[in-house]
């Protein structure tokens, strides 16, 4: 794809986009949170139906994804283009074809992008601890879905759990990695190959117009269409990565399964089950990626693997055809404004 932006556009776009889909589809990943949680069938269901606390507070913890979204969104662009850069510079070329370079460019890009997701999820990861932590958080029959939404008790309450161990806000980044990585690996080449066939197909048919509502569209089925099958597939990990970050500080649920066993035991009545389950939760606290891994699937089996992976396969799909629709559309929104240009075409 040929463009004309300045790094001022690229970041103003994708910041914007990124804002617009975290205050759409936060919702949803707070549900997502929820379900995947350890304690969910205790906090959030009665007699084997979901409750009303399930869908209060939804937006609880937003406001440090947000304060996150500028700082990780420049610091991705930042390090994958002047990545880019150096190895493109140190890349030599073919002896027997000198304007052929030595490694295929698509691996150097694959390369760059790596690179920017690792910096990326290093700044991203305390956001999402305090975001899945103050997700977490019980309210108060009377509090609505957007009650304490954005007076930021939720994220207080999280963070007080950090005080004493800040370093345990990092908990989790590997996961975070370890789930971002494939994912962007398996959404943006079936992305690209999507958008390029619409645009084929609409070109073919004589209706292709270069619009930024065609680009928006466009950009938006396909990168929705993509995300959803990455994301369903990813879903394991994103389980495992839930699981690590709300153990971190031993979030509500914890302190509330203590309280239970307390009066189970006070009525004479075995609470043998529940201490186990504190037990392996209080080792998930310390455990890695892949031992979490086997705890699920040992207590839950497969399904609990893939507990969520309709919401979140649903959500993305919401989410990455808004960010990249978004996006796209200002980018060329703001390069048209700036050329000063109305019948500019592009090339994708």
């Amino acid at each position: 794809m040929s463009f004309n932006n300045t790094n001022t556009d690229i970041l103003i776009a994708g910041a914007f986009a990124a804002f617009t889909v975290d205050f759409l589809v936060y919702p949803l990943d707070t549900i997502k949170t929820r379900i995947q949680s350890p304690d969910y069938r205790r906090l959030y269901t009665t007699n084997g139906a979901v409750n009303r606390s399930l869908f209060r507070g939804l937006y609880q913890g937003i406001g440090s994804v947000v304060l996150a979204t500028l700082p990780s969104s420049g610091a991705f662009f930042t390090t994958y283009e002047s990545t880019k850069t150096f190895l493109h510079t140190i890349n030599p070329s073919l002896p027997s074809s000198p304007t052929t370079p030595l490694i295929p460019l698509p691996i150097l890009h694959a390369a760059a992008s790596s690179t920017a997701e690792l910096v990326s999820c290093f700044i991203l990861t305390p956001a999402e601890v305090l975001k899945q932590n103050a997700q977490m958080v019980v309210r108060g029959s009377s509090s609505s879905s957007t009650t304490h939404a954005f007076d930021g008790a939720a994220t207080r309450q999280a963070f007080n759990k950090f005080r004493n161990n800040p370093s345990q806000l990092w908990r989790g980044y590997t996961a975070l990695v370890a789930r971002n990585l494939p994912f962007t690996a398996m959404q943006f080449p079936l992305f690209e190959f999507l958008r390029t066939e619409i645009y084929g197909l609409r070109e073919r048919r004589g209706s292709r117009s270069s619009t930024l509502l065609e680009t928006g569209m466009v950009t938006a089925i396909s990168a929705g269409s993509a995300g959803t099958l990455a994301a369903v597939a990813t879903t394991p990990i994103d389980v495992v990565k839930t699981r690590i970050m709300l153990a971190a500080a031993g979030h509500d649920g914890e302190g509330q399964r203590e309280k239970v066993i307390k009066e189970m035991l006070a009525q004479g009545k075995d609470a043998k089950s529940e201490i186990e389950k504190a037990q392996r939760a209080a080792r998930g606290g310390r455990a890695g990626g892949l031992a979490v891994g086997k705890e699920i699937l040992r207590s839950e089996g497969v399904k609990g693997l893939f507990r969520g992976g309709a919401l979140r396969g649903a959500w993305t799909a919401l989410g990455s055809g808004l960010y990249l629709g978004v996006y796209e559309s200002g980018r060329r929104f703001l390069e048209k404004r700036r050329v000063g240009d109305e019948d500019t075409r592009y090339n994708t």
